[in-house]
C-alpha cells in the first residue's frame, strides 16, 4: 500500500490520509475506512526507452487479444532473435535446439486441419482488406463471419479465397462500407458469379439480416474518384431523393443508380464528365448509365 499525496480530503471525515491499495485496486481513507475509488489502474513506475531492445525489455504486457488471429493472439511464440529473457545472446551450441523448438512450436499452434484453414483464411482476409483499403472494423466483422462459416462447415468443399471474398463482401454490407462485387472479385481473383453464390449460401446458413444497399452510400466515393466537388455531391443526393420518391431505384443495382445521378448532377452543375468515365469508376456499363439516365431525366422533366 502506498500513501497518496494529500491533494483531496475524505468527504466523510475530512481526513487527508488517503491510501492506494493496489491489491484491491481501491483508494481508501486511512482514518474512517471509506472507499473513495475502485477499479484503480496500476500505472506502475515511469520509464523511458531509447531503442527497441530497451522497450521490449521493459514492457510488462503483450499485445491485446484480437479476433484477426486464429488463437485470438493469446498463444505464446518463441522469438526469432537469438536472445534469452534477459537479453543475453544464446550460445551457438544451443541455437540448433532453439531452432527445433521454434519450428515445433509453430507447428503445434495449427496442429489441426481446421485451425490451419482458419489461420490461412484470416490471413487472406487481412491481405484482401489491405488491397481494398478497408477499415479495421470491416476486417474484424469479416473475421467473425469467417469463424461462423468455419463452424457451419461452409469452407469444406470450397476454396478459402472464395469464402474469404464472400465474407468480406458481407462485412462491407453489414458495416455500410459499400463495395461492389466487381471490386471484390478484382481484389480476390475469384469470378463474380462464384462470390455471389457463396455469399448467398453464407447469408442463408449463418442467418445474416442485411438491408438492401443504398445508392446514397456510393455517391461520395464515386465523386471523389471522379474529382468532383461537394456541389456535385449535394446535387446528386437531391436527385436521388426524387428517384427514391418515384421508386425508380427499386429492382436495379444501386451502383448504376448512383452513377446515373452523378452523371446528371455533374451536367447540371456545368462540370460534365463522360459516361465512359463514370462507368469505369462505378463498375457498370455505359448502357446501364444511359438506361438509368433516361428514366431519371423523364421524372425530372429534362427530356423534350
Amino acid at each position: 500500500m502506498q500513501e497518496v499525496e494529500a491533494l483531496t480530503r475524505c468527504p466523510e471525515c475530512k481526513g487527508e490520509h488517503l491510501v492506494r491499495d493496489y491489491e484491491r485496486a481501491e483508494i481508501v481513507c486511512n482514518d474512517c475506512g471509506l472507499v473513495l475509488d475502485e477499479s484503480l489502474i496500476d500505472e506502475g513506475p515511469e520509464w523511458r526507452a531509447f531503442d527497441s531492445e530497451q522497450r521490449e525489455s521493459r514492457e510488462r504486457a503483450g499485445p491485446p487479444s484480437t479476433i484477426m488471429s486464429h488463437d485470438k493472439g493469446l498463444s505464446t511464440s518463441i522469438g526469432w532473435r537469438n536472445k534469452d529473457a534477459y537479453g543475453r545472446q544464446i550460445p551457438h551450441k544451443s541455437r540448433a535446439q532453439i531452432y527445433r523448438l521454434r519450428k515445433w512450436q509453430h507447428r503445434i499452434r495449427t496442429s489441426k486441419s481446421g485451425e490451419r484453414s482458419l489461420a490461412q483464411g484470416l490471413t487472406e482476409i487481412n491481405t484482401m482488406a489491405s488491397k481494398m483499403s478497408l477499415p479495421r472494423h470491416v476486417r474484424e466483422s469479416a473475421a467473425v463471419l469467417y469463424r461462423k462459416a468455419s463452424v457451419k462447415s461452409l469452407v469444406r468443399g470450397r476454396s478459402i479465397d472464395e469464402v474469404v471474398a464472400a465474407t468480406l463482401y458481407a462485412a462491407c454490407r453489414e458495416c455500410e462500407v459499400p463495395r461492389t462485387l466487381d471490386e471484390i472479385a478484382q481484389a480476390s481473383a475469384i469470378d463474380r458469379k462464384s462470390i455471389g453464390r457463396t455469399y448467398r449460401t453464407l447469408v442463408r446458413e449463418v442467418g445474416l439480416k442485411l438491408l438492401p444497399q443504398n445508392p446514397r452510400d456510393y455517391i461520395p466515393r464515386f465523386c471523389n474518384r471522379l474529382n468532383l466537388d461537394m456541389e456535385v455531391q449535394r446535387k446528386a443526393k437531391d436527385i436521388l431523393e426524387l428517384v427514391e420518391r418515384e421508386e425508380l431505384a427499386s429492382g436495379v443495382a444501386p451502383s448504376g443508380v448512383a452513377a446515373a445521378t452523378i452523371y446528371i448532377a455533374a451536367t447540371l452543375c456545368q462540370k460534365p464528365v463522360t459516361q465512359k468515365e463514370v462507368a469505369e469508376v462505378a463498375g457498370v456499363t455505359e448502357v446501364t448509365i444511359r438506361n438509368r439516365y433516361k428514366r431519371i431525366a423523364e421524372a425530372m422533366g429534362l427530356t423534350k
